[in-house]
């Protein structure tokens, strides 16, 4: 079967600036390839009814777009083939020197091979787009690919390729959700409205936003343990 993920991340600067924030976070929106047009005619609908033009991104949840966003919300949960996963690193804890060659863009990526890898299942074919970012090494994407792909020999990791995200509704889903996990998980929120979206979530998860089972399937949340032991 053919499978799409749809990538973004926030707060990348923690790995530099350890005042920046106190969690990096990355999520993805994981779809079936011939769910594609369905899931963009459905948004381009939800879009059209709230009377919403701007690309989607959690930082443009205010008052006047909260039921537009309440109503992506409500999608999202009701619709089965939509999965989104998402990590959170412990930004102090990361030990760059040992780890990472002192390259915080290399830890950077080794993250979003943890993001992607354990849900990459056998005798699939998966396409993943990653919101455009430059790097300081051209060869990231490139080499993410190949070591997916080495790590995952009963499956294929058909392309890995980084895309503007107001090119494509899965990497604008994929940011919206991460935000509402970043907020919550990083404690930043000010605004009454991306609060409100964060209880909407809880509400339809029953639970509050926070570090899942592994087995679960519909908003996974993944924390890093990077201290080791069992």
């Amino acid at each position: 079967m053919k499978f799409e993920v749809y990538c973004d991340e926030s707060s990348p600067e923690v790995l530099w600036d350890r005042n920046a924030n106190k969690y990096l976070v990355l999520g993805s929106i994981w779809i079936p390839s011939d769910f594609r047009e369905e899931l963009k005619n459905a948004i381009k609908q939800i879009k059209s009814n709230h009377n919403y033009r701007n690309e989607i991104k959690w930082n443009k949840v205010s008052p006047s777009s909260f039921e537009f966003y309440k109503s992506l919300v409500h999608y999202f949960f009701n619709t089965n083939c939509i999965r989104f996963r998402g990590i959170v690193v412990e930004a102090d804890k990361v030990d760059m020197v040992k780890f990472h060659n002192d390259d915080s863009e290399l830890s950077f990526y080794k993250f979003y091979y943890q993001l992607l890898h354990h849900w990459i299942l056998d005798f699939n074919e998966y396409y993943i787009f990653i919101d455009h970012k430059v790097n300081k090494d051209l060869n990231r994407i490139h080499n993410l690919k190949d070591v997916l792909n080495n790590a995952n020999l009963f499956s294929s990791i058909e392309n890995v390729q980084a895309l503007p995200s107001h090119e494509l509704l899965g990497i604008q889903l994929a940011d919206f959700l991460m935000g509402a996990l970043n907020g919550k998980i990083n404690g930043n929120i000010t605004s009454v409205a991306k609060s409100e979206i964060i209880k909407e979530i809880e509400k339809l998860l029953r639970h509050e936003i926070m570090p899942t089972p592994k087995a679960e399937e519909k908003f996974n949340v993944f924390k890093i343990n990077l201290q080791g032991g069992w």
